[in-house]
């Protein structure tokens, strides 16, 4: 898989991506280094009330805008993410980043602006259930079952219409982000056990530090 590291792109075996997506800790990193223009800002923590609130629309396509993207994809590469929404650096607006590999193995990275997810036909709906954690919860992870193909309609930066069609790692993340921006966390997927579990040992690793 392809994750982020820094301003990087990092070969970190077949895991899973949002996320505000986190990559397999104990997968193996390969970098490669890229340009980077954003500055990296903290990663919003499971409790704040911006993870858990639907974002805004964005209504501005501006300078303004084009800048908070570049700080997100800093941030994602300085937190070892694949993927992460604008409100996991504590902004209320329906944007998010990606750098991940498709189906096939193919690095993707991108931006969509106001992002919703085409629903699936009949017989489209596979589920994947697959090992998932998130920048917001570092640490702990927990197999979520999605659909193992997605597709995200929205916009650039610029406002033109994008569409990314994703499989693999970047089916999850594009559901995974979404789901961000609708003020929904991986762990509300989750049974109430399950959920309290990740929660818990989360705050045991914070006690620990």
């Amino acid at each position: 898989m392809i994750a982020a590291v820094g301003d990087l792109l990092v070969d970190v075996g077949a895991v899973p991506a949002s996320l505000g997506l986190s990559p397999d800790p104990s997968a193996p990193l390969t970098k490669a280094v890229t340009h980077m223009t954003g500055t990296a800002r903290p990663i919003t923590i499971v409790g704040n009330p911006v993870l858990h609130t639907p974002c805004r629309p964005v209504e501005r396509y501006d300078e303004e805008l084009a800048a908070l993207v570049e700080d997100m994809f800093a941030s994602m590469y300085e937190a070892e993410g694949v993927g992460l929404a604008a409100n996991q650096i504590g902004v209320d607006l329906r944007v998010f980043v990606y750098d991940c590999p498709d189906g096939d193995g193919v690095s993707q990275k991108g931006v969509v602006v106001n992002p919703t997810l085409v629903p699936l036909g009949p017989g489209e709906r596979n589920l994947d259930p697959d090992d998932e954690g998130c920048l917001s919860i570092p640490g702990p992870r927990a197999v979520v079952g999605r659909p193992d193909r997605a597709t995200a309609q929205g916009f650039d930066v610029t406002g033109a219409p994008v569409t990314v069609h994703g499989t693999g790692v970047l089916a999850r993340c594009l559901q995974h982000e979404t789901d961000h921006l609708d003020g929904m966390l991986y762990i509300d997927r989750l049974s109430k056990a399950a959920r309290k579990a990740v929660l818990r040992e989360f705050e045991e690793s914070r006690d620990a530090l």
